[in-house]
């Protein structure tokens, strides 16, 4: 049997914790707090990651300990932020699939002792069985993008272990629906029986503040009426930058006034200059940065040219702060933007169609705010942080709940 647990977002395939006794789960007991710990393959900028620092800084208080284990390292500024000081355990230089790596968790586990274990991709999947031979109470795995090897379907290997391992979570999930839909695919499991809860985006942090545009244009060097187009993302093959800036060279032969800003690192910059460089002083690489809410406001137009997503976060940091989204048609992007409601769809790898999209925003001041409002009523609608805090804090707590475990405190 797999009832469904459900929520306003959230409908999730679990296990009847009735089906199978996990070794060392006591009945029927209360606990302070709930001990969680999220199980990553590394700790990085990625958008993984991103998220699983929302949830950390969403279920704080007396109601969860959560802390974070990572099997391949954890890039130090981010693992020493006040966040995070002594709330990320190393595991290891691991090869991926080894017994090495489910015995060191399961000792990891033992030692901690967590009442819920959440792995999330392939590259932290072994956590499941170590979950299991550790004797956690609850195990859960979820699944949040896509890389460019996943687009001809997952290898063999994959696809059997993933379907072995998931039948040892207590819950299976994605980001999205269009993920859910591939993974059950790939493991030949029904439509609908991995569930899906969607990222949360602070719509307060991000938020349209007019009177911030002229002051970050200044600092920025950008003048005042010129439209500013802008991109975040790790500048990895995936993110296809060059699309966008072969986009942005047409849309400059037409004689609009635009720039460009480039938020983010990663191993293509240097490729990507060379690029820009037909561009002269039209493209800004501003690497990473801490201000976004600042940049989306010196923004009035957000391109994401991914060539296979996930759930993006920047394009719903983009829509809060109402900034209009032109994003690739693909994966999870249909979900977060409505085309030619809250902004615009094209195919992926398109240069002339993107050009096409950005020329028209560029022409079209009344569809910018069109665009950009409707893309901040549905951020608060349908995407606010709050909305994904209470799926997870009700997917953990019903979870315990089967298991025999309680809040102190609870109704």
């Amino acid at each position: 049997m797999w009832p469904l647990v459900e929520d306003a977002i959230l409908t999730l395939t679990v296990q009847d914790a009735d089906q199978q006794a996990v070794p060392g789960t006591q009945t029927g007991r209360q606990v302070a707090a709930l001990r969680v710990l999220h199980v990553l393959d590394h700790l990085d900028t990625g958008g993984t990651e991103y998220g699983v620092l929302k949830v950390l800084q969403g279920l704080t208080g007396q109601r969860f300990d959560s802390r974070i284990c990572v099997m391949r390292g954890a890039r130090s500024e981010i693992a020493d932020s006040p966040l995070l000081v002594g709330r990320v355990i190393r595991v290891g230089d691991l090869k991926v699939g080894s017994q090495r790596g489910v015995s060191r968790l399961a000792r990891v586990f033992r030692e901690w002792q967590p009442h819920i274990v959440h792995s999330r991709n392939w590259g932290a999947i072994e956590a499941l069985p170590a979950a299991r031979w550790a004797g956690v109470p609850v195990a859960i795995h979820s699944e949040h993008g896509y890389e460019l090897d996943m687009l001809k379907g997952l290898p063999l290997r994959r696809r059997l272990a993933r379907r072995v391992f998931y039948r040892l979570a207590d819950a299976v999930f994605t980001v999205t629906h269009d993920l859910s839909s591939y993974h059950a695919r790939q493991v030949g499991w029904k439509e609908g029986r991995i569930g899906t809860i969607y990222n949360g985006v602070d719509t307060k942090r991000f938020a349209p503040r007019p009177a911030d545009r002229h002051r970050v244009r200044e600092a920025l060097g950008l003048p005042e009426g010129r439209f500013i187009l802008g991109a975040v993302g790790r500048l990895v093959s995936i993110k296809d930058f060059p699309t966008l800036l072969k986009a942005a060279e047409r849309v400059l032969s037409l004689g609009h006034d635009i720039s460009v800003l480039i938020v983010g690192a990663g191993p293509e910059r240097t490729s990507l200059e060379r690029i820009a460089a037909a561009l002269g002083d039209r493209v800004h690489f501003l690497g990473e940065r801490n201000d976004l809410p600042d940049l989306f406001n010196a923004m009035d137009g957000f391109v994401q040219t991914s060539i296979c997503e996930g759930m993006s976060n920047t394009i719903l940091e983009a829509m809060a702060s109402a900034v209009p989204v032109i994003a690739t048609h693909v994966g999870g992007n249909p979900e977060l933007v409505v085309d030619r409601t809250t902004g615009l769809l094209f195919p992926p790898l398109d240069a002339s169609a993107l050009a096409e999209k950005i020329a028209l925003l560029v022409s079209c001041a009344s569809l910018r705010q069109a665009f950009g409002d409707a893309a901040r009523d549905r951020a608060l609608a349908e995407f606010g942080l709050e909305r994904m805090m209470t799926s997870y804090e009700t997917l953990y707590v019903s979870l315990a709940a089967r298991r025999g475990l309680s809040l102190v405190g609870a109704n």
